[in-house]
């Protein structure tokens, strides 16, 4: 299974920090920390989702697209969350079927590039997004 065209899908959904600041009574340097975690992060979890599927590691592979799928969810990052969520149901299709030493680095092909380029259109979106002098 190849991805999907998330373009339907906002890049980021803003609507979702929004609900995150009010339950956190409008915290906004909690909000600031907890997307700049998310920035940081971004380029680890892919790293270790590149060499899970490319090692045919099943276990590292499944472990890196779910922190991916669930912590772009956290942030409002629709698209790049429809991403992991497709690698994650193509994972789960191919695993019992063919090797995984074989099944995910062929994955890996159909999916490391668009989840690397929508990952880098999220990042420059949420930098773009947070507000000027903002630190963790």
């Amino acid at each position: 299974m190849a991805p999907s065209d998330d373009a339907g899908r906002p890049l980021v959904d803003p609507s979702v920090l929004d609900r995150l600041r009010v339950e956190l009574d409008d915290d906004e340097g909690y909000c600031n920390v907890f997307v700049g975690n998310f920035i940081d992060c971004l380029p680890l979890r892919i790293g270790r989702l590149r060499l899970a599927l490319t090692t045919g590691d099943l276990n590292g592979a499944v472990d890196a697209i779910l922190s991916l799928k669930t912590s772009s969810q956290m942030v409002g990052a629709e698209r790049l969350a429809g991403l992991a969520m497709d690698l994650e149901r193509s994972i789960r299709e191919e695993s019992p079927r063919a090797e995984p030493s074989m099944a995910l680095p062929q994955l890996a092909v159909s999916y490391l590039r668009p989840i690397n380029q929508c990952s880098r259109q999220t990042l420059h979106r949420l930098q773009a997004q947070r507000p000027t002098g903002a630190n963790r």
